[in-house]
């Protein structure tokens, strides 16, 4: 019985793990984005805090517990973590326990967040670190939209796009890179 139990709970959790963890004390604001296959550490999860606005790509990892002294101490160490408003972290980034990062923060794909990341600004790397204030990170995109492809909504998966509409972006992203609303 306790078998089929536990093979329900991970079904559910595997679905869509934010109402369990939820429950069991996780905190996210408002329009909080946590795309496929996120982990938010379920043993732990009570002790993590997420902000406004913030989204998590694939893969991304949030840890709040460090096993590594249970077998020598007998004790697991655990860290509180906390996530300002407006932060974006990258596809397959870990964030180990103990950190705060702060609000309006970009945390570029692949990082490994051993450190607290002040606000407004953009990390990357193992460690990482950081590698330039937002608004200047922002200004290199906002420049390079000039001259780069700008596609609507409509050509996305969520949008519906066609096979058509694929082959036309094909064809269109001439430079290293385009933008999709």
């Amino acid at each position: 019985m306790l078998h089929w139990l536990l093979n329900l709970l991970r079904q559910y959790v595997h679905r869509d793990p934010l109402p369990f963890l939820t429950k069991q004390g996780l905190v996210v604001g408002k329009h909080f984005m946590m795309l496929e296959d996120v982990v938010i550490d379920p043993s732990h999860c009570w002790l993590v805090t997420i902000g406004d606005e913030v989204t998590l790509a694939p893969r991304v990892h949030i840890l709040a517990h460090d096993a590594s002294t249970k077998r020598h101490l007998n004790y697991t160490r655990l860290g509180k973590v906390t996530i300002g408003n407006r932060v974006f972290i990258g596809a397959s980034t870990l964030i180990l326990p103990g950190v705060t990062i702060g609000s309006d923060v970009v945390v570029g794909a692949g990082s490994v967040v051993t450190h607290d990341v002040p606000s407004g600004v953009v990390v990357a790397g193992n460690p990482a670190r950081v590698i330039g204030s937002l608004e200047d990170f922002l200004a290199r995109r906002k420049s390079e939209m000039e001259t780069s492809p700008l596609f609507g909504d409509e050509y996305t998966i969520r949008g519906n796009v066609s096979d058509a509409m694929k082959a036309d972006m094909v064809k269109l992203i001439k430079g290293r890179y385009a933008y999709v609303s």
